[in-house]
């Protein structure tokens, strides 16, 4: 059976499915054309082997994951499993009334009440959509939990740290845990491990998503894994990524978003052990994340910001496109979307003056040209969430 954690008085296994990357109908690229006979089979390996906890979110699927995931449960007692669920905030518009989305969700998932609820993508945009009282958002799900309706309340997000401090300054006195994007590689590409300390410091639970990053973590080199091997030569490249944070005693939650029942099956047998690297593992791990980057040697000192014509964050923008060399993501674009046009990439008039002070010898001009272009390749976000809310309407109606 799987490891379980304690919270809040609840035995929650340590891993949870994500329910973003259902699998398809054979022949299929269309994400409203879930395979529901293997969700099935998969939620029947998951509760025999102990994984109570399941997330899912309004947007996933064109808006038919929350649909198929709670037809699914429903085979099973409601006291045998835990659901979670989040509000849209980070693509809100005008039609996007807190109650009504409430109760919509509630509908399609069959319950009366979620085990968890978070607020969606707390991000550089979508902040102050959250933190505005002309939404009232915060408010009205406090009041839900308070109801019984929400039993526990969070909060996913993909900002800065920045950004995360500003939201648990506004309401983390009200928020129970907050999802995070948290592996070994991003515990210093996305500052993971200050965000981490920060929310450990808050009392806030950590919940991870992207712990494969999306699979990435799980297709290391023949040198990569040859590296791993010394240590640990069974254990595969997804349980690396995996163990690493089964050394971390305020994770409570580890969210995989597995695609079909073989990865539920490799997943489920990682966590049947709690095996947490060792230092020198831990040591080796990071060592060999910091390799694969393949990063700009930035070490922040903002010596560049301080004779920038543009006003540009520079080492905001460098670590950007570090991380963009390792694997392009719509949480790049997302952190630039919210700046005005002045102060983004392509704003940069290579004038050189950082370049010259920079003590690492950074070409920024080139980086940040070479950054812009790589934006512009990066799907608008707000864009897809518009594409995604046409479909969910389209498949609700």
């Amino acid at each position: 059976m799987l490891l379980t954690n304690d919270f809040q008085n609840l035995r929650l296994s340590r891993l949870g499915f994500g329910t973003m990357r259902l699998p398809l109908l054979p022949g299929h690229t269309d994400s409203a054309a879930i395979d529901e006979t293997q969700v099935d089979q998969m939620i029947d390996y998951a509760l025999a082997h102990g994984l109570n906890y399941f997330d899912t979110a309004h947007p996933y699927h064109a808006g038919l994951s929350e649909q198929v995931v709670g037809r699914s449960l429903a085979r099973y007692p409601r006291d045998t499993w835990y659901l979670a669920d989040k509000y849209p905030g980070h693509q809100i518009a005008d039609s996007y009334d807190p109650a009504a989305i409430f109760e919509e969700q509630l509908k399609k998932c069959g319950v009366d009440y979620f085990d968890f609820y978070l607020l969606h993508n707390v991000y550089e945009n979508s902040i102050q959509v959250y933190m505005d009282p002309k939404w009232g958002i915060v408010d009205y799900f406090v009041e839900q939990k308070r109801l019984g309706r929400i039993r526990h309340l969070g909060f996913s997000c993909h900002g800065s740290l920045e950004v995360l401090k500003r939201f648990l300054d506004h309401c983390g006195d009200r928020m129970e845990f907050c999802q995070l994007q948290l592996n070994y590689l991003d515990w210093t590409l996305q500052q993971g491990k200050e965000k981490y300390e920060l929310l450990t410091d808050r009392g806030v639970a950590v919940w991870v998503m992207e712990p494969i990053r999306g699979g990435r973590l799980a297709r290391l080199s023949e040198a990569e894994l040859e590296t791993l091997r010394r240590y640990r030569p069974d254990e595969s490249a997804a349980a690396w990524a995996l163990r690493f944070l089964q050394g971390l005693p305020n994770v409570k939650m580890i969210l995989s978003g597995m695609s079909n029942l073989e990865q539920m099956v490799e997943n489920t047998a990682t966590f049947t052990e709690d095996k947490p690297l060792t230092a020198e593992e831990r040591s080796a791990l990071l060592d060999l994340a910091e390799g694969m980057k393949d990063s700009l040697p930035c070490t922040a000192c903002r010596y560049c910001c301080d004779g920038c014509p543009m006003g540009l964050d520079i080492p905001a923008m460098l670590a950007a496109y570090n991380e963009s060399r390792f694997q392009l993501s719509s949480s790049i674009r997302m952190r630039f979307d919210a700046l005005p046009q002045d102060k983004r990439p392509a704003a940069c008039i290579a004038c050189g003056k950082c370049a010259r002070t920079c003590p690492q010898g950074i070409d920024v001009p080139a980086a940040l040209k070479e950054l812009a272009e790589v934006i512009e390749q990066i799907p608008d976000w707000a864009q897809v969430c518009k594409e995604r809310e046409d479909a969910a309407r389209r498949n609700r109606g």
